[in-house]
Parts: C-alpha cells; structure tokens; sequence
C-alpha cells in the first residue's frame, strides 16, 4: 500500500475498571497511517449511492473474502506481550461506572455491518463496532476491511457504517467514513499483528421520503451521478401555465415546429426554415409544388464569376438560388485628344458581370414552455454514532486468558460444507483468548479465541472484555481477522486477532480525538 500522512504513537490513558492507576504506554517505535476516506461533498454521494435504488447495493452486498481462512498448520501457540502497564479507556456512559454481571446476553447496539466496494467493484461487508472517541464518531475493525491488500489502491471505496443492519433496514441510519486509520506497519507491509483500524464517521444519515427541490445553481454543486434524482422536465402550452408550475427551475420556450400558425399569433415565433418546411408548414407537398417568386424575401448577387446552374439550394436547405442574369454593358468608343484627326479606337471589352438571385424562407411556430426543476435526494441528519448507539471501551496490554465475548455476523460454512450462519443477523460466541501465531500473515503477537464462528462475515468482529449485559458495554480487546479450523475435523473453531498493545492505543488515539461533522450542513 502507498505511503500516507503520518502521526506518532504514545500518550497517556485515563483510569479505567481494569487498570487503577494513570499510565502510559511505552513508545512504540512506528507510525500511524491515517488516510482520507471521503470529504463532505463525496460522503453525500456515497450515502445516496447506498441508499439509491431501493437499497440494492446494501441487500446486493457479500462478505468481504479477503484473506480470512488460516491454514490450521499455520496456528501456533506464540507469545504476546505488553509493552507496559495495562490501560483501558471507559466505554461511552460508563465513564464512573463499575462493572456488573448479567446471566443474560443481550446484543450490543454498538456492532453493526461496514459496506465498501472491493478491488472487483462489488459491494462487500465485514463486521465492525462502534467504540468511544471525544466525538462519539470512532468504529473500529479489521484492518482490511478498511485498506485494500488485494489491488494495493490504499482505501476501500464508498466506506459506510451501518449499526444493526438486517435485510436492508438501517435503523440508526448510515454513517460514512471519513478518515481511516492503522499502524504504519500494516498500511506498508501488511503485518498482521497489526490488522486493525479505526475509522472516524460523519454523522448518521437516513433519506427523507422524496427528493428536496434545489435551483440549478445549487444542483451543479452536486455530484454528477446517474443514482441521483435527475432533473424532472415538462412541457406546458403557455408561458403563464409554466410559471404556475416553475418552482425553483428555469423555463425555456421551444419552438413547437409540427404546429405552424400565423403570424402575430400571441406566443409564436418566425423562424428561417429550410424550403421543405416552409412548404409543410404552408400545407404543400413539398415534392409537388414550388415557390413562387413573391412568397419570400429574395435577394440579389452582383458577380464576375458564373453561378451554378438554377435553381439550387444551399448546403442547409434554407437559400434556394433561383434566376441568374447577365449584365450588359455598352462597348465605348474613346477619341484621343491629343490629335482631334486620329483615329478613334475601341476600348477592350470588359469582362462578363452577372447578378443572380436567391430567396429565404421563414415559418411561424406556436411556442411551447420547458419547465427544468431539479431535485436531489434529501437526507436528515440523525446525529453522532455514539449518541445513538453508544461506544464501547478499550482496553490494551491485557494479559493472555481472560474471557471474552465475541459479536458479528458470521458466514457461511465449515469446510466440511454445514452451514452454520447466514451471516444475516449478529451472533456471539464465548471464551477465553490464548497466545497465537499465524506467519502465513505475517502473525507473530496475535491472539485467539475458541469461536465457530465462519466465514468472512466474522472479520471484524469485536472482541468484548468485561461486557456487561445489562448495560451492552465493555472493553474492545480485539477483532477478529481470521478463522481456522486447528484440530482439522472441518469445523471453523478458532477466531484470532491481533493483541491490543500500547502501539495499537496509539492508533487509537491519533483517531479519537477527531472531529467528523454533518454531511447534510452544507447543503
């Protein structure tokens, strides 16, 4: 991938339930690439491209199937290890609570479906979670589901968050990505120990029931998208009909060429038509009659040179050359003076003049009125993600074997071919995470988790410390990005993630202090 604006890592962390004192992570030695993913103007574009069409591209959309399936040869017990004390920052509402236990797994709100278009061009999904931000704007995910490994053209397109997408409905609405962010050692060299990115987002988005009417001065600032509302264009008979009916468009007259009327009629203009027209509008058969000399304006040509043969008409139809004649011109006889007996002599005759004419034709039309109204998609903005769905915590240098609960959409099936989810609606899985590596991705710090979750559905999926299911909160400890069969009886059993460090908090923080903003505002 190609090399983008760079931030330092580090900063402190605030206190949290699992750690009781300030501390600060070590210094890592990276960077964080962050990357623009769409300015104001293409984010309305891309929620109008998600929303248009009857939601076809969202319904129409596939799991994202991009590097997801590990060989279990390839997974190995490894090592992770903090790179200093270990750090949580609060969930979004649970800034001064404390943790509390629930025999019930009620789903959080904050996890949801990220739609983009692939290297192919096709709409795909991966799993994401909302988590706390100064902003309440930050989801977080797989890094390759926000970066494109497959044609190395940096980001994904047309990125948008959906919290608690099911077969089209979007209920807290759309939330376009504005900035990406990951470790610079995945952007470079796709290290999957650092396969995580956090994205920030406008405010959501849902479409209002039409199109708002806009004049054509404010339609040009719009994207020039055929899954816009195009331009809405009648025609009316007169003028005071289409001012009824102007609005905020423009109207234009056009001339009605199949209804000739006659001159001076009220709303009718002459024109200069060809001969053929001009006899159609007079009602003659073109082919069988002729013009005579007096029905229209002629003109005269004075030339040396010979004219083509009459009659003819012009390239365009719209001058008929029809009489040449010659001029003659009197011979004169000259005396000299110098001698009044000389001889008188004859002048050499002067050359040929000739004048030719030619005639126009015009036709009287009914005029008719063009009304343009232009109109776009409308959308009302539904706020700040975290507003609506709340944000989980994160919590970073956690040691190895704590518990966690997993949520996303898994897909598809086991290699044995049982399918096991639809990847349609959120699941969860339960377990505790253990030391991994995978150098097929380049994987030496990663950590894994017990989870049957397949398909490339579950890649993003957010890995929860400490939830609380009664208030749908708890600590970001990981996401997932890869599934792998490890005890090779063809069932999906494990889930691995890299291990949240002090170089991820870093990442973290470079994006969580970053203002979105509305994409509707401007308009």
């Amino acid at each position: 991938m190609k090399k983008r604006l760079l931030l330092p890592l580090g900063g402190v962390v605030a206190t949290g339930l699992l750690s009781s004192a300030l501390v600060t992570p070590a210094q890592a030695s990276g960077d964080v690439a962050g990357t623009p993913l769409a300015s104001q103007t293409a984010a309305w574009q891309i929620a109008a491209f998600w929303y248009g069409e009857h939601k076809a591209n969202l319904i129409g959309a596939t799991p994202y199937d991009v590097e997801t399936k590990v060989v279990a040869k390839h997974v190995s017990t490894g090592g992770p290890s903090a790179d200093s004390k270990p750090g949580v920052v609060p969930a979004i509402g649970d800034e001064k609570k404390s943790a509390s236990k629930s025999k019930n797994v009620n789903l959080p709100k904050t996890t949801g479906k990220v739609f983009f278009l692939g290297s192919d061009g096709e709409p795909h999904w991966c799993t994401a979670t909302s988590v706390q931000s100064q902003y309440h704007n930050l989801v977080a995910t797989a890094g390759h589901c926000v970066y494109d490994t497959e044609s190395n053209d940096e980001t994904l397109d047309y990125w948008v968050f959906i919290p608690g997408y099911y077969q089209g409905k979007t209920p807290w609405g759309i939330y376009v990505g504005k900035q990406a962010f990951t470790h610079y050692d995945y952007d470079v060299y796709e290290d999957g120990d650092r396969d995580y990115a956090f994205v920030t987002v406008y405010n959501g988005v849902l479409p209002n029931s039409g199109a708002g009417e806009v004049t054509a001065k404010e339609y040009d600032k719009y994207p020039n998208d055929d899954r816009l509302v195009k331009p809405d264009v009648k025609y009316y008979e007169t003028l005071a009909e289409a001012k009824a009916h102007q609005g905020k468009g423009e109207i234009d007259a056009v001339l009605d060429t199949k209804h000739p009327v006659a001159a001076g009629t009220p709303e009718s203009k002459t024109v200069q038509v060809t001969k053929d027209a001009y006899l159609t509008a007079k009602g003659v058969d073109p082919k069988a009659a002729d013009v005579s000399e007096d029905e229209s304006k002629q003109f005269e040509i004075h030339t040396t040179k010979a004219p083509k043969d009459v009659p003819f008409l012009s390239e365009d139809g719209k001058k008929e050359y029809y009489k040449v004649e010659e001029i003659s011109e009197p011979t004169e006889t000259v005396t000299p003076t110098a001698s009044p007996s000389a001889t008188p002599t004859e002048t050499p005759a002067p050359a040929k003049k000739y004048k030719y004419y030619y005639r126009t034709f015009a036709a009287n039309y009914d005029l008719d009125f063009k009304v343009t109204r232009f109109y776009v998609r409308t959308f009302t903005d539904v706020g700040r993600l975290g507003d609506n769905v709340g944000g989980q915590g994160l919590a970073y240098n956690q040691k190895i074997g704590k518990p966690v609960f997993v949520f996303g959409y898994p897909s598809g099936s086991h290699p044995d071919g049982n399918y096991a989810y639809s990847g349609a609606t959120l699941k969860w899985s339960y377990g505790k995470t253990f030391a991994a590596k995978a150098a097929a991705i380049k994987g030496e710090e990663l950590v894994g988790v017990k989870s049957s979750f397949t398909g490339e559905g579950s890649i993003g999926s957010s890995w929860l410390l400490n939830y609380s299911s009664n208030r749908r909160l708890g600590y970001l400890n990981g996401v997932t990005i890869g599934i792998s069969d490890t005890d090779k009886n063809n069932r999906i059993d494990t889930s691995i993630s890299p291990y949240f460090d002090g170089e991820l908090y870093g990442v973290y923080k470079a994006a969580a202090h970053l203002w979105s903003g509305s994409i509707v505002a401007k308009y």
